[in-house]
């Protein structure tokens, strides 16, 4: 169980900082619940639409176990039921569930069954259609589907101890080492994903080919080997130049953030300084130009791609929650990479805003784009036909314990803040940190340390770009110290039991964007801690949420319920623009505007849509 790292970089030379195993760390807080309503909701229901919706029959034809033809529609739907197990796994890292474990070997033997004796494992070409193999890597996916398998393999392996998914991924990756690379057959992932379990699986076995072949996947870019000449097009598959030099991000979100995952995965292992100068240059056109003020990617629904620098529209906003995901796996391993806490403010950013907004607090409803304004027509669905994002949103959560410490050659780093319990190993012992907390609504924190380790070693504790101020107090000593690169050091001897207190105020804050993102000229969007608000038509009934004006007046917190999860609702007095006379006409000559004070109630965007239908809106303007 206590092996169960997301990814292990406790030998890659390039790391600054190593991995904890899921399993180490107990959520109970905010996390907490979305942990519980996975296993008892979200991963019961999911294996549910697997079985309905065809998946897994899918396996029991490419077997020859049931008659029939392929009984969905995307290359790519083996990845659902890969998703899907390997979020069991991690979930089993930190809790007994017997019944889903018992569906998770049943469901490991029909994938098992449908591969081929050459290695091959792929649904959609099978049968008859075993002839296109290899022969459109654009489309159909087989690369993309080989990562997911060897990522659930690896997870399965580490937290239960059985090689019956990891045999059947081993093989497959085998195959695809003997098919591709130079000497042999040309190709890159027309869906990069496979790099980042080729690393991985390197990472496992210690055979260095699964890391070449990954090397090799990443510099085919470029070439027109993984993509189409026109329509989309080879930058939707960022195929239009090499990685190395590229300078901004596009293409289609989730390809492009995989690809930037996989090749960081690269840099930590080999340390190709051209690699890394890429990656950079990239994150910074992301975050400065590209990524919306809740951690979404993406801006276009056509193509589910980036559009040009500062094009931020909200209404019709794309934000994939698979981009959200994979932006902040991509940040988890620059931060392994550097250690600087720009990429942990990053991951905290998508956390908490257009990565949970995704997911139901139902734990069986799903966002598969997650705009910032809406007229009410949006609904989180049970499924969907391209069904990525529900087991990615499971994955991501049975997972989340391991993305929360690290450690160094001198210390143990604290990342994100949670209600838990955790075992964290550091030189040959053990640093016990029970952390009590209600974050993100409350930013008191305090930390109990308990270890037998004789000599001083630090605890780094992340200081938010958010937080204006902060302070510290050591077993009752309140300390004065100035973060460096996002991280205040307190090192000292541990052994036995201390206690540490850290307050970050939470803060009501207005925050405007760059005047190029044209959407929110004169606009202005609230935030509380890591927290972005938004308005809801079903709060705020005596005007429309999209005529709301708000200035710098203070505004009231007031803990509160959106169904069963705690919450902080801000409420206060702005101004609505009044429309009634506007009926009947679109464009009249310019006048004063008709105002109205509104009394108005913001809630957390990643908690919009859980009630009623309605507008809903995150950029109000500016009164």
């Amino acid at each position: 169980m206590f092996m169960s790292r997301i990814v292990n970089v406790s030998r890659s030379p390039y790391a600054k900082l190593k991995t904890v195993p899921v399993g180490s760390v107990k959520v109970k807080g905010f996390m907490g619940k979305y942990f519980e309503t996975l296993v008892n909701v979200t991963l019961p229901t999911q294996y549910d639409l697997l079985e309905s919706t065809g998946r897994l029959d899918n396996f029991r034809i490419a077997s020859g176990k049931m008659e029939g033809s392929y009984k969905t529609f995307f290359p790519f739907d083996d990845t659902d039921v890969y998703k899907w197990s390997e979020a069991v796994s991690f979930a089993l890292a930190n809790r007994e569930l017997p019944e889903l474990e018992k569906i998770l070997d049943s469901v490991i033997e029909e994938v098992k069954a449908a591969q081929d004796e050459d290695g091959y494992l792929g649904t959609y070409l099978s049968g008859e259609r075993k002839k296109e193999r290899w022969t459109n890597l654009a489309w159909n996916h087989e690369l993309y589907n080989a990562g997911h398998l060897i990522q659930a393999a690896v997870a399965h392996r580490r937290v239960t101890g059985k090689d019956s998914l990891f045999n059947v991924a081993k093989r497959f990756a085998d195959h695809i080492y003997n098919t591709f690379g130079p000497g042999k057959k040309e190709g890159a992932p027309g869906h990069p994903e496979v790099e980042m379990a080729l690393v991985e699986l390197y990472r496992e076995t210690g055979e260095k080919k699964y890391l070449d072949l990954a090397r090799y996947f990443i510099y085919a870019r470029g070439k027109g080997l993984a993509s189409v000449p026109r329509n989309p097009g080879p930058e939707y598959f960022i195929d239009h130049k090499p990685f190395v030099e590229l300078e901004e991000i596009t293409g289609h979100a989730v390809r492009a953030l995989y690809l930037c995952a996989g090749a960081t995965d690269l840099y930590l292992e080999t340390g190709d300084e051209k690699i890394w100068q890429a990656l950079n240059r990239l994150w910074e056109n992301f975050v400065t130009k590209k990524m919306y003020i809740t951690g979404g990617a993406g801006s276009r629904h056509d193509w589910e791609s980036f559009g040009e620098e500062y094009e931020l529209p909200n209404r019709r906003s794309y934000a994939e929650s698979c981009a959200s995901i994979a932006n902040f796996m991509w940040n988890f391993r620059m931060l392994l990479a550097t250690g600087d806490g720009k990429f942990a403010d990053v991951m905290e950013q998508v956390l908490y805003n257009g990565l949970l907004s995704g997911i139901s607090l139902d734990g069986k409803h799903y966002f598969y784009f997650n705009p910032l304004e809406d007229s009410g027509r949006t609904r989180r669905q049970k499924w969907f036909d391209c069904a990525c994002c529900p087991p990615n949103l499971a994955r991501f959560i049975a997972s989340f314990p391991g993305y929360m410490y690290t450690t160094s050659n001198d210390g143990v780093q604290v990342h994100l803040y949670e209600k838990s319990t955790a075992k964290v190993s550091f030189k040959g012992s053990t640093v016990k940190i029970e952390q009590e907390t209600d974050y993100p609504w409350s930013g008191e924190i305090v930390l109990s340390i308990e270890t037998e380790i004789e000599e001083p070693f630090s605890i780094y504790l992340r200081i938010p770009t958010w937080a204006d101020d902060f302070s510290i107090r050591v077993d009752g000593e309140t300390l004065d110290l100035e973060p460096q690169n996002g991280y205040v050091k307190l090192n000292r001897n541990w052994k036995g039991g201390h206690r540490i207190e850290l307050s970050l105020p939470m803060r009501v804050e207005l925050v405007e964007s760059h005047p190029f993102v044209r959407d929110n000229l004169g606009k202005v969007a609230v935030k509380r801690g890591p927290v972005i608000y938004c308005a809801e038509q079903v709060d705020n009934p005596n005007f429309h949420v999209w005529t709301l004006g708000v200035g710098s007046e203070d505004l009231e917190e007031e803990r509160a319920k959106i169904l069963d999860r705690d919450a902080v609702f801000l409420r206060g007095t702005g101004k609505a623009l009044v429309t009634s006379d506007w009926e009947g006409a679109l464009y009249r000559k310019i006048s004063e505007p008709k105002e109205k004070v509104a009394k108005f109630t913001l809630v957390p965007y990643h908690m919009w849509a859980n009630r009623q239908p309605g507008a809903m809106v995150v950029w109000l303007l500016k009164s």
